[in-house]
């Protein structure tokens, strides 16, 4: 348009264009728009060094699954001890059933013993002499008539020991004790046998009743 005729359209009152407006300069330190007119980096939180993600272990060190690998030579003595712990267990409980079946086997015998001998001791009532032997790492002694002695030294009788008594039994009855009990058995003499060996058989030994030994 020439300035002639703006001249004109200005003498009619018409006002020139408006110019279009500067788009300002982007400020450089403000966080650039991004889609939809949030910053670029909005709803980040700012990382201020390193820091342990949730879930993570910060290091091997704390990790609790992490552990030394054992060694060939290490699951060996492993191994070794555990089959010495299981058998010493075994042996252990083997010996203690060993133990109550000789208590239970002990039990009936010492029963049986019991009845067997009920109404065969020979003990006398008007017995003057004392026979003393060895029982039991002790020095016991037993009640007997003048010819109880000599046929209990002789051999053709024989002591039991029941229930802390000790009965006076013929030859046959203690040889049946012995193998119902042996243990039983506290006085059996063999004539045969050297005199050492039952020193309490020697007439010496016999003491009157009221001495206290």
């Amino acid at each position: 348009m020439s300035n002639s005729l703006r001249d004109q359209l200005l003498g009619l009152g018409f006002k020139d264009a408006p110019k279009p407006a500067a788009r300002p300069k982007p400020d450089a330190r403000k966080p650039q728009a991004g889609p939809g007119g949030k910053p670029a980096h909005a709803g980040k939180p700012a990382h201020h060094g390193r820091q342990a993600q949730p879930g993570r272990p910060q290091s091997r060190a704390q990790h609790p699954t992490h552990q030394k690998k054992m060694s060939r030579e290490d699951i060996d003595l492993a191994k070794a001890y555990a089959i010495r712990a299981q058998k010493e267990k075994d042996e252990r409980i083997e010996a203690e059933r060993l133990k109550q079946e000789e208590a239970r086997l002990r039990r009936e015998a010492k029963a049986k013993l019991e009845a067997f001998v009920k109404d065969k001791a020979l003990n006398a009532a008007d017995a003057e002499h004392v026979r003393h032997f060895e029982y039991g790492g002790k020095i016991k002694r037993v009640h007997v008539t003048a010819e109880q002695l000599k046929a209990l030294n002789a051999g053709e009788l024989g002591v039991v020991q029941m229930n802390g008594r000790y009965l006076l039994v013929d030859s046959a009855t203690l040889a049946e004790a012995e193998a119902i009990f042996a243990q039983a058995v506290a006085l059996k003499v063999d004539p045969d046998a050297p005199a050492q060996d039952d020193p309490y058989a020697d007439p010496m030994y016999q003491v009157p009743d009221d001495l206290v030994w």
